[in-house]
């Protein structure tokens, strides 16, 4: 089976959560959703490029959550959403080229 890349996962999981929550009106759902993806990438990346730099995407990873919220004030909900995920996904390619 071929393996989705920790970049995409992660960006996925930040595109999904927001639209699990917003499509649902169930906030939970979409940290369910967000938090899923967020542990399968935090598992690759470990994998692939060691615990210290797991731990520094998955801070990035929450960070980007917590980012998108007052980008969004300024921006607008989805191109908050869409950039923070599009970064978080270029810091994870970025690293995981260096350890690959």
């Amino acid at each position: 089976m071929a393996r989705v890349p920790a970049s995409v996962v992660a960006a996925s999981g930040l595109v999904g959560g927001y639209a699990v929550a917003r499509w649902t009106k169930k906030r939970p759902l979409g940290g369910v959703a967000l938090a899923a993806a967020g542990a399968v990438a935090a598992r690759e990346w470990k994998q692939r490029s060691g615990g210290k730099a797991a731990a520094a995407l998955t801070t990035a990873y929450v960070a980007a959550f917590a980012g998108s919220h007052p980008l969004a004030k300024k921006v607008g909900a989805w191109p908050a959403v869409f950039s923070v995920a599009g970064g978080m996904a270029a810091a994870s390619w970025a690293v995981g080229r260096k350890s690959g």
